[in-house]
């Protein structure tokens, strides 16, 4: 096998796919922490989850990816920046940050890293047998009722509580500037 066919082979090409999500993901991770403009903030939340679906669409839940992109993506990120829209100008000058919060926050965060990954490390995972690959209406239909009903409805509540949560911090704001 020449080097060029190495390159093409499949399991390759998964892998480098896979490592492209991770990157996705993380990327938008450290571009949703880092900035001090919450717009940009919100981009890198939404590159994040973007590459949250990939990682489902990996694992061969092509529902569950697409229900991360039109609820998550589509239906957290968008409330978010009307939130932006409806708050004070971004031209304004920013408080200054407290380092004991901010420690105590990054400490908050490495907690629950290290709670999640040994929570991953410790599950024995199985492959999903992938059994049918009819994506018709009735059969999406059939597995959203069925397969992947507690799923979406948590996908619904943590839609509800964004939209809930743009409204408060909307209406918070234009107290505030009153």
């Amino acid at each position: 096998m020449s080097p060029l066919q190495n390159l093409f082979d499949p399991q390759v090409l998964a892998e480098v796919g896979f490592a492209g999500t991770l990157i996705l993901t993380f990327g938008g991770a450290v571009i949703a922490i880092f900035p001090r403009n919450i717009l940009y903030s919100v981009l890198g939340l939404a590159l994040s989850l973007t590459g949250v679906a990939g990682v489902f669409l990996y694992l061969g839940s092509p529902f569950i990816a697409l229900m991360e992109i039109l609820i998550y993506v589509g239906g957290i990120c968008i409330p978010i920046v009307f939130a932006i829209m409806l708050s004070k100008p971004l031209h304004l000058t920013l408080p200054k940050r407290h380092l004991p919060k901010l420690g105590l926050a990054l400490a908050a965060a490495l907690t629950v890293f290290v709670i999640l990954n040994s929570i991953i490390f410790k599950t024995p995972w199985q492959r999903a047998a992938v059994t049918n690959d009819d994506w018709s209406i009735t059969s999406l239909g059939i597995y959203l009722l069925t397969r992947y009903e507690l799923v979406f409805e948590v996908i619904s509540l943590v839609l509800l509580a964004a939209i809930m949560g743009a409204i408060i911090i909307a209406e918070y704001s234009r107290r505030s500037q009153s």
